[in-house]
């Protein structure tokens, strides 16, 4: 029997303080995929990085983090961007998916492809003083796609990336979903299986759980439905 997994797509903002929580809590094995460098202007946030990563693969350093400072060996770093040719094939490989990407795209494309493998992901997604993180188990709660049916439109998607992140949000949210793979990977149900986290750092009440419902008519469905026919076939 093989050791538990968990895929951490996105090694910067939300991935690094995830990937602390992660390499500091268990036996299993840790997957990285990204495949940017570190550049000057992330570390004020990414905070495993220090400026003589500048310029290595994001999950090369990483990786080299996880075993040299927290001692955490099983840590496999993929110098790769998530698409639809190699997502399905990769998430079949872990138990648990860990959106910490900026990319919408890819965040659907990981709703998709964990609904079609039977694979539960956690989406986290951060914008300036604000935050969210939603467990999506397939079958059994809603998607990305219940919450916002299609991906941003890049006009809007530049605009967000223009107003940027907060780094101590990002942290919170990328450690929210480490809590919740490891819940996962301990045989538990996620907290948010079904339920946004919303974090807001300049409003009067700074943390709100609330259920999301299945939107009527979402794809996710049949998604779902057609599940084990893709696995057996995976």
């Amino acid at each position: 029997m093989r050791k538990k997994a968990v895929l951490v797509v996105g090694a910067g903002g939300l991935g690094a303080p995830a990937i602390i929580a992660l390499a500091a809590s268990g036996r299993f094995t840790l997957g990285l995929a990204d495949p940017e460098r570190v550049e000057l202007s992330n570390l004020a946030r990414q905070i495993i990085y220090g400026t003589r990563q500048v310029g290595q693969f994001k999950v090369e350093a990483a990786a080299r983090y996880a075993r040299e400072t927290l001692g955490f060996r099983d840590v496999r770093p993929m110098n790769i961007a998530l698409n639809a040719a190699n997502a399905p094939e990769l998430v079949a490989q872990y138990d648990f998916v860990i959106d910490a990407t900026d990319d919408p795209a890819v965040k659907f494309l990981i709703n998709d492809v964990c609904l079609a493998m039977g694979r539960p992901f956690c989406y986290g997604g951060v914008l300036g003083f604000r935050g969210q993180a939603m467990t999506i188990v397939g079958g059994e709660t809603a998607c990305l796609r219940c919450l916002f049916e299609f991906p941003p439109d890049q006009d809007e998607v530049a605009t967000c990336r223009e107003a940027g992140i907060v780094g101590s949000v990002a942290g919170l949210v990328g450690f929210v979903q480490a809590k919740e793979a490891l819940y996962c990977l301990r045989g538990l149900r996620p907290r948010l299986a079904g339920k946004l986290f919303a974090y807001d750092g300049a409003g009067r009440r700074a943390i709100r759980i609330l259920p999301v419902q299945r939107r009527e008519g979402c794809a996710c469905a049949s998604a779902c439905s057609a599940s084990e026919d893709v696995r057996a076939g995976a």
